[in-house]
């Protein structure tokens, strides 16, 4: 069963890393934030359109591995219709689950990075783009890096 879910995981992973869902730019974008992990090489600028407290639509550009680049596909496919505080619940339940494998509370398909803790070097692929969408909420201009930031 163990196996079964692990090769899901990895599955649901490859294909968002492959074929990365709203991975264009936003020009009517309301806000955005960069993010770089020099450790990985992982860059990444995401668009946010936020009307009336929700986002109403979210998108990336970048390159990275495929941790990072799934992991920012999966976000933007989360955090779509979200308000500021469902988006700031989920980053820390998927905190907390990326760096200690617990699961607390839902996180539906972001389940797949609970096993990611086990991979010191691959935390900060699987968060920087979490990182990046709570700079993005709060207007922060400066680049989220890996190597500043308490990833």
């Amino acid at each position: 069963m163990f196996d079964d879910l692990n090769d899901l995981y990895q599955e649901v992973i490859l294909d968002h890393c492959k074929h990365p869902r709203n991975f264009h730019e936003l020009p009517q974008a309301t806000c955005s934030a960069q993010g770089h992990n020099p450790l990985c090489g992982d860059q990444l600028r995401l668009f946010l359109v936020v009307e009336n407290g929700a986002i109403k639509d979210i998108s990336f550009v970048g390159s990275g591995c495929c941790i990072s680049k799934a992991s920012a596909s999966l976000l933007t496919e989360f955090a779509k219709g979200k308000t500021r505080p469902e988006v700031e619940a989920m980053f820390e339940r998927v905190h907390e689950m990326i760096t200690t494998g617990r699961v607390s509370g839902e996180v539906g398909k972001l389940a797949v990075f609970a096993g990611v803790h086990k991979y010191p070097a691959r935390v900060k692929c699987a968060i920087l783009s979490w990182h990046a969408l709570m700079a993005a909420l709060r207007g922060d201009t400066q680049t989220v890096t890996t190597e500043t930031e308490d990833i």
